[in-house]
């Protein structure tokens, strides 16, 4: 006999049992109801009614219950099968939920009325049984990692040659040469000893990032100390090999507005160009000098030496940036790249503030003399005749499109590449001049004596989806497949097409085709009828989305992302922004962002992540908008375009718990050869053990694959080095396999680029990573952290 007691239990948690399934199937009967009347799936409103009288019948303790319920669940598979095949993820969406919840069904068969036979008893504890262990083999699953591609049947690399002839064991521009291909010669830490890593020293810049600021900086390093910046750019030197601060210099930077500084740049008046080789001790103040730019537009001088202003730069060490661009408010001009160095000028361009308005601040690029300040030359794109400075009471032409990534020099062509974004706003182009039609999302060549425009290649055609170029161009002189090779230019783009371009006159070397895209946004603007398709080289996370492609934790909040993808309006890649929801995929944040990619040199690899999720704008014409945000209606997200029709608002294309709509993953590592062209691996890169639903850490390493903010960084030893991810690591994989090889634990993610050098004091070879946080969350930090082996396992 049951005691009465355990008995009446057992009734109370059978009818919560019944109530759960019941709401369950009310929501998917409701749902489903609503997506079939969008033209979606019949599956949720047929399960949704079988699961509400299943679960009335077991609040009953009626058997039938659990009969209906394994009737609803055996057709569940079924549907999920049909749907998605056997990918694991996809199932994982649509079957785990229902499976754990027929564990109690099946087992609470004992308590239900009639009294159930010996032979019924044993049919469900049987079932119970095969989905225990199924559930288990899920669990067991979900932590391995799912390739997209493997590199089993890849063909031996055939290496083409790198661009200019730096060597040494420094780190001495952004992408560590003017090429950008962020590849180091190195090979102490290789496949056999990388594992081995252990953390050298940790310095703290004593700036925690809040809000939009963010600490990303990839430091220099020069013949053994290293050069960086924090979001306010306070500039230091650190000793290379302890992380002792050497020194610091605050410009007394003023600026609110997502503040930030990647990087710094150097030069050695001693060298032909910036190429960071060993120099003797300087005769005189700022031979070797660090540039930087600050958030209130300003570019400063300083000493290598001792981080003091250089007093023949500028206005005693600095130039004002804001001379001749006219009116620029507080925020909506400055610099977050590192200016470049390029033989003896340094070229800057601007990030402007997006969005707010139109006639905003100029695109305008100027160099300027690396020893004196004194303005070189100028492009304006908008007025190629002004050349210099404007005349009095002019300034460069307002409103053009920007550069506010970090270009590359190829100092034997005498170029220097530009990646372009958008003339402000990003998402209205009715306004928009020639200049900005021409030069939007482009690279552009420039020849560096004089800044006259050689070529330009357009990525995307009148951008109103803020698909500018983040990424740096990557150099390298490419396989021909006759035995020679081809000066190439590599462009990655947040729409996640590769561009690869001849970089002698930005001809594409891999077929670019014209293709016709979605038309019909709003009636005064336009949508361009056709669109750059690089179809030589791979795309990645490119696939269009559907309905069977959306995901969730659950089938609820997968029925939500459906019965959203359903009402927004999205046909493909650039569905016209219109006054209806439309969803914009990829969206820009990626594809690949301003982390930039990596050119395995030795191998010919070129190394790319990835951000994948989807974006919803909507279009507000502008008298409404401006009575809501006058009213308090508009909550984040939105922004005036003021000086246009419509305001606009957007958000991630998210469910209801915020995961990404549509199924895993959402950020990506990938390996392509470019002898071949053709993929080589791709392997998600990233897990939930820092984040998940509703933004609660799972403290589960399950390698789903998520969004990555920054790039990697390959060695001559077969190495790729790469933070960026919502987890708090650095990793180092294999370039060959795409194999994780070792991780090593931060204490707030790094959503930046790491580097890696040798110290020429000790001959170790260290990898650094900058630790500020993700900024989706409100954990950040100040941390610079070195990574090296131990001193008794140095190579000898």
């Amino acid at each position: 006999m049951v005691p009465r007691n355990l008995a009446g239990i057992g009734q109370i948690l059978l009818v919560c049992l019944g109530c759960i399934i019941l709401a369950t199937g009310l929501f998917m009967l409701g749902g489903g109801g609503y997506l079939i009347v969008l033209g979606g799936s019949w599956y949720f409103a047929p399960a949704g009614l079988g699961l509400s009288v299943a679960g009335v019948l077991l609040a009953m303790r009626r058997s039938a219950g659990v009969a209906l319920y394994v009737i609803v669940f055996a057709a569940t598979c079924g549907w999920a099968v049909w749907e998605v095949g056997l990918a694991f993820w996809p199932l994982v969406s649509r079957l785990l939920a229902p499976a754990v919840l027929a564990l109690p069904v099946l087992l609470s068969l004992p308590a239900f009325r009639p009294r159930v036979r010996a032979a019924q008893l044993k049919v469900s504890y049987g079932l119970a049984g095969v989905i225990g262990l199924a559930i288990v083999a899920t669990g067991y699953a979900a932590f391995q990692p799912i390739p997209l591609a493997i590199a089993d049947n890849s063909p031996s690399p055939v290496p083409g040659k790198a661009v200019g002839t730096i060597t040494g064991a420094n780190w001495s521009q952004y992408g560590r040469t003017p090429s950008g291909t962020r590849f180091a010669p190195f090979d102490q830490i290789n496949l056999e000893n990388v594992a081995s890593l252990k953390t050298a020293w940790t310095y703290r810049t004593g700036e925690v990032p809040a809000g939009g600021e963010a600490h990303v900086v990839t430091p220099l390093h020069v013949d053994g100390v290293l050069y960086g910046c924090t979001q306010s750019n306070v500039t230091f030197a650190l000793d290379a090999d302890t992380g002792k601060q050497l020194w610091r210099f605050d410009p007394k930077a003023q600026g609110k507005i997502y503040p930030r500084c990647r990087g710094v740049s150097y030069h050695d008046a001693t060298s032909g160009i910036a190429q960071a080789q060993p120099s003797p001790a300087p005769a005189r103040l700022c031979v070797r000098r660090i540039l930087t730019t600050t958030v209130d537009a300003r570019l400063v001088a300083l000493d290598a030496e001792n981080g003091a202003p250089c007093p023949d730069f500028g206005n005693a060490g600095i130039v004002d940036l804001r001379t001749g661009m006219g009116e620029v408010k507080p925020g909506y001009y400055f610099q977050t790249s590192a200016p470049t160095v390029a033989r003896d000028v340094v070229i800057v361009g601007g990030w402007v503030y997006d969005n707010m308005e139109v006639n905003e601040p100029s695109g305008v690029v100027r160099a300027f003399s690396v020893t004196t300040g004194e303005l070189v030359w100028a492009w304006d794109l908008g007025n190629p005749a002004m050349t210099g400075l404007p005349p009095e009471g002019q300034s460069y032409s307002r409103g053009t499109p920007n550069v506010w990534s970090t270009p590359a020099f190829d100092d034997s062509l005498g170029l220097i590449y530009l990646p372009t974004g958008n003339a402000t706003p990003d998402f209205w182009g009715g306004h928009r001049t020639e200049a900005a039609e021409k030069y939007a999302s482009a690279v552009v060549a420039l020849d560096i004596g004089t800044g006259r425009e050689r070529w330009r290649f357009q990525t995307v055609h009148h951008d109103i989806w803020d698909y500018d170029i983040a990424s740096q161009p990557a150099l390298y002189d490419v396989p021909d497949g006759k035995g020679g090779t081809v000066p190439a230019l590599i462009q990655t783009t947040k729409r996640g097409q590769i561009f690869l371009l001849d970089r002698r006159d930005g001809k594409p070397i891999a077929d670019v085709e014209e293709r016709p895209v979605p038309q019909g946004g709003v009636a005064d603007d336009r949508t361009a009828p056709t669109q750059p398709y690089s179809v030589g080289m791979p795309s990645i996370g490119t696939e269009p989305l559907s309905e069977s492609r959306m995901w969730g934790a659950t089938l609820l909040d997968q029925l939500v992302c459906r019965i959203n993808f359903r009402r927004y309006r999205y046909e493909g890649e650039f569905t016209p922004l219109s006054e209806k929801p439309t969803l914009i995929y990829p969206g820009w944040s990626g594809g690949m962002n301003w982390g930039s990619s990596s050119v395995a040199e030795n191998l010919g690899y070129l190394i790319v992540n990835d951000i994948r999720i989807g974006i919803v704008n909507r279009l507000i014409p502008r008298t409404e908008y401006d009575a809501a945000v006058s009213n308090g209606e508009l909550h984040g997200g939105n922004a005036p375009q003021a000086g246009t029709p419509w305001g606009i608002q957007q958000h991630r294309f998210l469910s209801p718990i915020d995961i990404p709509c549509q199924l895993p993953p959402y950020g990506t590592i990938t390996a392509i050869d470019l002898a071949t062209k053709q993929i080589v691996w791709s392997m998600p890169l990233g897990t939930v053990e820092d984040t998940g639903p509703l933004g609660i850490p799972l403290k589960l390493p399950i390698p789903i694959g998520l969004p990555t903010l920054g790039g990697p960084v390959t060695t001559a030893s077969g190495i790729i080095f790469m933070a960026g991810t919502q987890d708090y690591y650095i990793r180092a994989l294999d370039v060959r396999t795409g194999r994780e090889l070792w991780k090593g634990r931060l204490p707030v993610g790094g959503e930046t680029t790491p580097m890696t050098y040798i110290s020429p004091k000790t001959g170790r070879q260290y990898v650094v990573i900058s630790a500020g946080g993700n900024r989706s969350t409100s954990i950040r930090g100040d941390y610079i952290i070195a990574f090296a082996l131990p001193q008794s396992t140095q190579p000898k």
